[in-house]
């Protein structure tokens, strides 16, 4: 007779709490309707195997080069601006591709260092901050001992309250950045622990934040001047969504809102990105798991991308220049592009990392 274990049969137990009811409040629906659409694939974000592939020479493998030879900053998860995270992911994909032994050393004392340094600080740092680190650690493979106190900690630190609040929650109500960051460390956190069940609520919640309420409308929104149907609000207004006269299609309502009112032409609010920076980083690892996420919300994170292209002329810039290669690498689109792109609060180096339209293959 085998025997599920104890921290798995928790799991399980909560999240039929949660989720086991044919609909809950809120607009749940049962897990069954948001299992993954396909077979999942190995990593987090990406693969030893599919690294190797990639080219050694060219603006964005120089620029990668360049950072991951560049000493790390102290690991500091409470710092919102600390960028040891995603250095420690350039180190590490260069020494994938390249086998310097050097660097390697490198990530795992900056790994062991950023254990606990998230106590200080709140919920928008720790879901910056968090997702470098898990997935480097994922690529690297982690000393048994450390990847012991690593995966402790990981079990701890979604429901960890920070300032009043926690990953999970600000991830359910918060339909802005601090959401979607939140969502995007929830979401590597899971994959990195084998949690199939949170997993699935984070898809779940994402989904209808991509705005699909039937899965998920537990969001609390602010102001609704940006959004297409203030009784319904959204995380990304649907398709042909008008106002005035004017395409608000794609538009991030509970970020946009921050420049004001309504007008037009659009207000450039950076917000509408730093929001994006945790979508897609939930979309990459949902997808990596099995999830049809491009297509959710009738392809909501593409319209996100045309809208600020074409409405608001808003190109990418500075530390969200790696966006538009997600999008160009997922959909059959050409999104204007920086060479070589800056790496963003959560992730980065996706010039190199994701071309378009992926031709490698999974193995």
């Amino acid at each position: 007779m085998s025997f599920m274990p104890m921290a798995q049969l928790i799991d399980g137990l909560v999240l039929t709490v949660l989720l086991g009811a044919p609909v809950l409040a809120q607009g749940i629906r049962t897990p069954g309707e948001i299992l993954p659409d396909g077979v999942p694939v190995p990593g987090i974000w990406t693969t030893v195997h599919e690294l190797q592939q990639l080219p050694m020479e060219g603006e964005a493998w120089r620029a990668l080069r360049a950072a991951a030879d560049k000493p790390l900053p102290p690991a500091n998860i409470a710092d919102r601006d600390n960028d040891c995270d995603v250095m420690c992911l350039a180190k590490v994909l260069v020494q994938l591709r390249t086998g310097e032994a050097g660097l390697r050393e490198e990530v795992l004392v900056a790994i062991q260092d950023a254990i606990a340094s998230e106590r200080r600080g709140d919920v928008l740092s720790l879901g910056r901050n968090l997702p470098g680190y898990v997935i480097a650690a994922d690529l690297l493979g982690l000393p048994k001992p450390l990847d012991k106190s690593f995966r402790s900690w990981l079990e701890l630190v979604v429901n960890e309250q920070l300032g009043g609040m926690t990953l999970r929650g600000v991830h359910e109500r918060r339909p802005n950045n601090w959401g979607t960051h939140a969502g995007a460390a929830r979401a590597v956190v899971a994959r990195y622990l084998g949690k199939t069940h949170e997993l699935a609520r984070v898809a779940q919640v994402f989904r209808g934040w991509l705005g699909e309420r039937s899965f998920y409308d537990g969001f609390e929104f602010g102001e609704l001047e940006w959004q297409a149907d203030p009784a319904n609000p959204v995380g990304i207004n649907p398709r042909g969504s008008l106002r005035d006269g004017h395409s608000i299609d794609g538009v991030l309502p509970d970020d946009q809102r921050r420049c004001g009112a309504f007008s037009w032409p659009p207000p450039r609010e950076n917000y509408v990105y730093e929001a994006l920076q945790g979508a897609l980083v939930q979309a990459v690892v949902l997808s990596r798991a099995g999830y049809d996420v491009w297509a959710w919300g009738d392809q909501a994170l593409l319209r996100s991308a045309q809208w600020l292209e074409r409405e608001a002329d808003y190109p990418a810039a500075g530390d969200d220049t790696w966006q538009p290669y997600v999008i160009n690498h997922f959909y059959p689109v050409r999104i204007r592009f920086e060479v070589p792109s800056r790496p963003g609060k959560n992730v980065g180096w996706t010039d190199w990392t994701l071309p378009p339209q992926r031709v490698l293959k999974f193995k």
